[in-house]
Protein backbone atom coordinates (compact mmCIF):
# COMPACT_ATOMS: atom_id res chain seq x y z
CA UNK A 1 0.00 0.00 0.00
CA UNK A 2 1.34 3.25 -0.98
CA UNK A 3 2.17 5.92 1.57
CA UNK A 4 -0.61 8.05 -0.14
CA UNK A 5 -3.18 5.32 -0.20
CA UNK A 6 -2.50 4.82 3.98
CA UNK A 7 -2.98 8.21 4.34
CA UNK A 8 -6.28 8.12 2.74
CA UNK A 9 -7.58 4.85 4.24
CA UNK A 10 -5.87 6.32 7.74
CA UNK A 11 -6.08 10.09 7.94
CA UNK A 12 -8.49 11.73 5.95
CA UNK A 13 -11.44 12.99 7.28
CA UNK A 14 -14.51 12.18 9.93
CA UNK A 15 -18.07 12.68 8.72
CA UNK A 16 -19.89 15.04 11.09
CA UNK A 17 -23.21 13.31 12.34
CA UNK A 18 -26.21 15.97 12.76
CA UNK A 19 -27.75 17.17 15.93
CA UNK A 20 -28.19 13.92 18.38
CA UNK A 21 -32.10 14.94 19.57
CA UNK A 22 -34.36 16.91 17.12
CA UNK A 23 -34.78 20.26 17.60
CA UNK A 24 -37.28 22.60 16.03
CA UNK A 25 -40.20 20.22 15.90
CA UNK A 26 -43.25 20.06 17.59
CA UNK A 27 -44.74 16.85 15.80
CA UNK A 28 -44.37 14.11 18.43
CA UNK A 29 -44.26 11.09 16.76
CA UNK A 30 -41.50 13.16 13.71
CA UNK A 31 -39.86 13.28 17.59
CA UNK A 32 -39.49 9.84 18.49
CA UNK A 33 -38.79 8.66 14.47
CA UNK A 34 -35.24 10.79 14.53
CA UNK A 35 -34.18 10.07 18.01
CA UNK A 36 -35.34 6.11 17.05
CA UNK A 37 -32.99 6.83 13.86
CA UNK A 38 -29.90 8.28 16.25
CA UNK A 39 -30.28 5.44 18.55
CA UNK A 40 -29.80 2.64 15.23
CA UNK A 41 -27.49 4.76 13.75
CA UNK A 42 -25.17 4.83 16.92
CA UNK A 43 -25.85 1.34 16.80
CA UNK A 44 -24.07 0.37 13.18
CA UNK A 45 -27.91 -0.29 11.92
CA UNK A 46 -27.89 2.40 8.99
CA UNK A 47 -30.58 0.80 7.02
CA UNK A 48 -32.78 0.86 9.98
CA UNK A 49 -31.87 4.58 10.92
CA UNK A 50 -32.68 5.57 7.13
CA UNK A 51 -36.29 4.09 7.65
CA UNK A 52 -36.79 6.32 10.94
CA UNK A 53 -35.47 8.86 9.32
CA UNK A 54 -37.60 9.01 6.27
CA UNK A 55 -40.60 8.24 8.50
CA UNK A 56 -39.64 11.67 10.30
CA UNK A 57 -39.62 13.29 7.12
CA UNK A 58 -42.60 12.35 5.85
CA UNK A 59 -44.17 13.62 9.01
CA UNK A 60 -41.84 17.14 8.59
CA UNK A 61 -40.59 17.46 5.61
CA UNK A 62 -38.80 20.43 6.38
CA UNK A 63 -36.21 19.02 8.70
CA UNK A 64 -32.99 19.86 7.58
CA UNK A 65 -31.35 17.38 10.45
CA UNK A 66 -33.14 13.78 9.51
CA UNK A 67 -31.94 15.33 6.35
CA UNK A 68 -28.18 15.43 7.20
CA UNK A 69 -28.42 12.35 9.24
CA UNK A 70 -30.27 10.23 6.90
CA UNK A 71 -27.16 11.51 4.26
CA UNK A 72 -24.53 9.88 6.84
CA UNK A 73 -26.26 7.15 7.07
CA UNK A 74 -26.34 6.71 3.19
CA UNK A 75 -23.03 7.43 3.08
CA UNK A 76 -22.37 4.85 5.45
CA UNK A 77 -23.69 2.04 3.16
CA UNK A 78 -22.00 3.39 0.23
CA UNK A 79 -25.13 4.98 -1.15
CA UNK A 80 -23.21 8.10 -2.52
CA UNK A 81 -25.30 9.81 -4.62
CA UNK A 82 -28.73 9.30 -2.13
CA UNK A 83 -26.17 10.98 0.45
CA UNK A 84 -25.37 13.73 -1.48
CA UNK A 85 -29.41 14.32 -2.91
CA UNK A 86 -29.82 14.07 1.40
CA UNK A 87 -27.09 16.99 2.22
CA UNK A 88 -28.49 18.97 -1.14
CA UNK A 89 -32.17 19.26 0.34
CA UNK A 90 -30.97 19.98 3.67
CA UNK A 91 -28.96 22.82 2.49
CA UNK A 92 -31.99 24.24 0.66
CA UNK A 93 -33.31 24.14 3.76
CA UNK A 94 -30.56 25.50 5.94
CA UNK A 95 -27.70 27.24 3.59
CA UNK A 96 -25.78 28.11 6.36
CA UNK A 97 -25.33 24.12 7.76
CA UNK A 98 -21.75 23.61 7.91
CA UNK A 99 -22.33 20.04 8.52
CA UNK A 100 -23.96 19.72 5.22
CA UNK A 101 -21.22 21.87 3.29
CA UNK A 102 -18.90 19.13 5.61
CA UNK A 103 -20.13 15.85 5.24
CA UNK A 104 -21.14 16.97 0.84
CA UNK A 105 -17.79 17.98 0.40
CA UNK A 106 -16.49 13.95 2.01
CA UNK A 107 -18.88 12.55 -0.04
CA UNK A 108 -17.64 14.48 -3.44
CA UNK A 109 -14.08 12.98 -2.08
CA UNK A 110 -15.50 9.39 -1.91
CA UNK A 111 -16.71 10.14 -5.37
CA UNK A 112 -13.39 11.18 -6.42
CA UNK A 113 -14.79 14.87 -7.37
CA UNK A 114 -12.41 16.80 -5.66
CA UNK A 115 -12.70 20.20 -6.87
CA UNK A 116 -16.52 20.00 -6.02
CA UNK A 117 -15.28 18.46 -2.50
CA UNK A 118 -13.32 22.06 -2.11
CA UNK A 119 -16.33 24.23 -3.09
CA UNK A 120 -18.04 22.56 -0.47
CA UNK A 121 -15.16 23.02 2.36
CA UNK A 122 -15.16 26.38 1.27
CA UNK A 123 -18.63 27.08 1.63
CA UNK A 124 -18.54 25.58 5.34
CA UNK A 125 -15.29 28.35 5.90
CA UNK A 126 -17.20 31.22 4.81
CA UNK A 127 -19.62 29.80 7.93
CA UNK A 128 -17.27 28.59 10.41
CA UNK A 129 -13.73 30.34 9.68
CA UNK A 130 -12.55 28.24 12.50
CA UNK A 131 -13.25 24.68 11.40
CA UNK A 132 -9.86 23.23 11.32
CA UNK A 133 -11.36 19.69 9.86
CA UNK A 134 -12.50 21.61 6.89
CA UNK A 135 -9.42 22.82 6.45
CA UNK A 136 -7.44 19.71 6.60
CA UNK A 137 -10.00 18.35 4.37
CA UNK A 138 -9.86 20.88 1.99
CA UNK A 139 -6.39 20.17 1.90
CA UNK A 140 -6.40 16.60 1.38
CA UNK A 141 -8.91 17.31 -1.91
CA UNK A 142 -5.99 19.91 -2.86
CA UNK A 143 -4.07 17.24 -2.75
CA UNK A 144 -5.71 14.87 -4.69
CA UNK A 145 -5.92 17.48 -6.91
CA UNK A 146 -2.25 17.83 -7.11
CA UNK A 147 -2.30 21.40 -5.67
CA UNK A 148 0.10 20.54 -2.99
CA UNK A 149 1.27 23.96 -2.01
CA UNK A 150 -2.69 25.21 -1.51
CA UNK A 151 -2.65 21.55 0.54
CA UNK A 152 0.25 23.09 2.41
CA UNK A 153 -1.84 26.46 3.27
CA UNK A 154 -5.02 24.73 4.33
CA UNK A 155 -2.70 22.22 6.78
CA UNK A 156 -1.17 25.12 8.29
CA UNK A 157 -4.72 26.68 9.45
CA UNK A 158 -5.91 23.84 10.10
CA UNK A 159 -2.80 23.32 12.56
CA UNK A 160 -3.33 26.66 13.76
CA UNK A 161 -6.38 25.99 14.91
CA UNK A 162 -5.82 22.82 16.28
CA UNK A 163 -2.19 21.78 16.59
CA UNK A 164 -3.53 18.21 18.58
CA UNK A 165 -4.36 16.39 15.43
CA UNK A 166 -1.60 13.51 14.42
CA UNK A 167 -3.71 13.55 10.53
CA UNK A 168 -3.34 16.99 10.26
CA UNK A 169 0.51 16.55 10.23
CA UNK A 170 0.54 12.94 8.19
CA UNK A 171 -1.10 14.86 5.18
CA UNK A 172 1.08 17.72 5.27
CA UNK A 173 4.14 15.62 5.41
CA UNK A 174 2.75 13.92 2.68
CA UNK A 175 2.16 16.55 0.52
CA UNK A 176 5.58 18.20 1.96
CA UNK A 177 7.57 14.77 0.85
CA UNK A 178 5.88 15.63 -2.65
CA UNK A 179 7.53 18.29 -3.50
CA UNK A 180 10.79 17.53 -2.20
CA UNK A 181 10.79 19.50 1.23
CA UNK A 182 11.64 16.06 3.22
CA UNK A 183 12.85 17.58 6.65
CA UNK A 184 9.47 19.45 6.64
CA UNK A 185 8.54 16.10 5.75
CA UNK A 186 9.97 14.50 8.91
CA UNK A 187 9.53 17.03 11.38
CA UNK A 188 5.27 16.49 10.32
CA UNK A 189 5.47 12.86 10.93
CA UNK A 190 7.65 12.87 13.83
CA UNK A 191 5.10 15.07 15.43
CA UNK A 192 2.48 12.88 14.74
CA UNK A 193 4.10 10.21 16.37
CA UNK A 194 4.51 12.40 19.29
CA UNK A 195 1.10 12.84 19.66
CA UNK A 196 0.51 9.49 19.36
CA UNK A 197 -0.25 8.10 15.79
CA UNK A 198 2.01 5.29 14.94
CA UNK A 199 1.16 5.01 11.34
CA UNK A 200 3.95 7.50 10.13
CA UNK A 201 7.19 5.50 12.74
CA UNK A 202 7.92 3.44 9.83
CA UNK A 203 8.29 6.70 7.19
CA UNK A 204 10.60 8.30 10.36
CA UNK A 205 12.59 5.28 10.82
CA UNK A 206 13.57 4.85 6.78
CA UNK A 207 13.68 8.49 5.55
CA UNK A 208 14.75 10.86 8.97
Amino acid sequence: MSRRTTAIAASLFVLVFGAPFITGCTNPLAINYYNSGVKKYEKGDYEGAIVDYTKALEINPQDADSYENRGVAKNNLEDYQGAMTDYTKALQIDPESVIAYFNRGNTKISLGDYQGAITDYTKALEIDPQDAISYANRGFAKSESKDYRGAIADYNKAIEIDPQNANTYINRGISREILNDLPGACSDWKKAVDLGDELPTKWVKKQC
